[in-house]
């Protein structure tokens, strides 16, 4: 085995274990849910999105798709259980007037899935295959990178932080970088494409991070799109809200 596939080999393997970190890091979130037995203000639609992001980009990286991607089917084909995790748990707390919504987005991520294996297997062969499935699997990896670009909005509007974690930056910086690497190396643009959009906007964040961590945020400050990937952060201004109904009622 030469340097190159070494390299190949390892940045693979470093993407994997950044990917976890990144898949694991809403699992405060569904603690809080699981405890307080509601979703709360908290949005699913992330968490389906990026369930599909991970089934589309696991089937990519089969050998029946394309070469020398195992590691891509592995750390996705994870991330696709955790994800779908999420989504029950979520399905099972939310209102009642909420759960049909997700039901109805989950169903249709299923059906899209779906509907990419059995075309790339039946109609489709070889290079035309992996030039679909890829196709596919970019475009809901960019989608999934891009969702909280509403954050770093918000970042920039208001000069805070608050509701951008630092080590979700973090891990989607790392998880970029790797993969976008590991594409380069494979010489695969449906791997290092996306990815380096990742890695650029993972990028942004930690530099917003940096100097934005000290200041104050201003009053007055929006509310971050539902949809936004936030893993799991609450609306601030529903959440002050509530809050303040709260203290009304104990001062009646």
């Amino acid at each position: 085995m030469g340097a190159h596939e070494t390299m190949h080999i390892v940045f693979g393997v470093f993407g994997n274990l950044n990917g976890l970190l990144l898949f694991l890091a809403p699992t405060i979130t569904f603690k809080r849910i699981i405890m307080k037995r509601s979703t709360e203000h908290f949005s699913g639609i992330p968490y389906v999105m990026t369930l599909l992001n991970c089934l589309l980009s696991a089937w990519y990286g089969l050998p029946l798709v394309s070469k020398n991607n195992l590691l891509v089917s592995t750390i996705n084909a994870t991330g696709a259980a955790i994800e779908l995790i999420y989504v029950l748990i979520f399905l099972l707390f939310t209102p009642k007037k909420d759960r049909g919504k997700i039901t109805g987005l989950f169903t249709s991520v299923l059906g899209v899935f779906s509907s990419v294996a059995l075309i790339s297997v039946f109609a489709l062969h070889d290079n035309n295959r992996r030039l679909f499935c890829g196709l596919a699997a970019s475009l809901f990896s960019i989608v999934m990178y891009a969702s909280p670009l509403s954050i770093i909005r918000m970042v920039i509007k208001t000069k805070s932080v608050e509701f951008m974690p630092f080590f979700l930056s973090l891990f989607v910086f790392l998880c970029g970088t790797s993969w976008f690497i590991y594409g380069l190396l494979g010489r695969d643009p449906f791997v290092a494409v996306p990815n380096g959009f990742g890695c650029g906007l993972g990028t942004v964040q930690l530099i917003l991070y940096a100097m934005y961590r000290d200041k104050k945020p201003k009053t007055g400050k929006p509310t971050p799109d539902g949809s936004s990937l936030e893993m799991g952060l609450e609306k601030p201004l529903e959440g002050k809200q509530s809050d303040s109904q709260q203290s009304q009622k104990e001062l009646v």
